[in-house]
């Protein structure tokens, strides 16, 4: 195709910066967890924006942090990797933080030699002032970045990101079918689904102890039936995510059918058990098995 174009651009930032909101409010579509808590998105996630004349990847990763534990680690991995496949690399901030979670991926940010755009999240929550030092502040560091103040909630200069993007595009051939959305499954957004249900019930450490794993997934013309297995460290947590007489797993499983009849847009049949896989985070084999692994 002439003159179309077509790249890969990564989002990199703090845990809770925006990135997920960014990405559904790029891509059009809710795929992405967006919940008030940090660390939310573990993976590296791809929503595709298409039009006839280019097609963009955009690459959700998980927030910049120093890693603690195996888990943690790969999720920096699947960041890295990220960085090393873009064409272009977005940075998210916000006024008044600054980004020292982990040096290593910031020195690899400003080593690189691709288009580096750095956009100023949440500006419809900071003053003038806040806003003209936070720009100052950056623009310091990252001297060869193009700067843009935005609000992904507010969809305040989407646009003009995307008119930048598109600019900074390479010349390709479309990577994937121009009626794709994403690279992952349904089947991937069914657990993604439901462990956002869990951050959005439970505190502590129930969240960050959580994965769910797909046992049993038939899709029928008007019923889905999908089978899970939420995965947890201990028996404690066990009971917690259960609650008193099975009340909060219930309520648990209610909002996650409502939320994914929605999304797939059929009646959903949802069966959720509950497992002890101690130190799953920890472990790279059950990690692994739990889809922890770098492409």
């Amino acid at each position: 195709m002439v003159n179309h174009k077509s790249g890969f651009v990564t989002i990199i930032g703090n845990p809770n910066v925006g990135k997920s909101t960014l990405m559904n409010v790029l891509v059009g579509e809710r795929l992405f967890v967006v919940t008030p808590k940090v660390q939310t998105t573990r993976h590296r996630i791809i929503g595709i924006v298409n039009n006839d004349n280019y097609q963009i990847i955009f690459s959700d990763t998980p927030g910049i942090l120093e890693a603690s534990y195996t888990m943690q680690n790969i999720m920096m991995g699947f960041v890295k990797k990220s960085i090393e496949d873009a064409d272009i690399l977005i940075l998210m901030v916000e006024g008044r933080k600054t980004m020292q979670k982990n040096r290593q991926i910031l020195k690899i940010i400003k080593n690189n030699s691709r288009p580096l755009l750095l956009l100023i999240n949440k500006i419809d929550c900071i003053d003038k002032k806040t806003l003209k030092d936070t720009i100052y502040y950056w623009g310091n560091i990252f001297t060869k970045a193009e700067i843009l103040p935005i609000s992904a909630t507010k969809k305040k200069n989407i646009q003009i990101l995307l008119k930048k993007v598109i600019h900074l595009l390479p010349e390709h051939k479309a990577y994937y079918p121009k009626d794709e959305i994403t690279d992952r499954s349904e089947r991937f957004f069914v657990s993604e689904i439901i462990r956002e249900k869990i951050f959005f019930l439970y505190r502590k450490e129930i969240p960050y102890s959580s994965e769910v794993s797909i046992d049993s997934f038939e899709d029928k013309e008007s019923l889905l039936k999908v089978y899970c297995s939420i995965h947890l460290e201990r028996n404690s947590q066990k009971e917690i995510l259960i609650g008193n007489k099975g009340k909060a797993i219930k309520k648990l499983s209610i909002i996650s059918r409502k939320s994914l009849e929605r999304f797939f847009q059929k009646r959903i049949f949802l069966h959720l058990y509950v497992k002890i896989n101690k130190n799953w985070r920890s472990n790279k084999s059950k990690l692994k098995r739990l889809g922890y692994f770098l492409s």
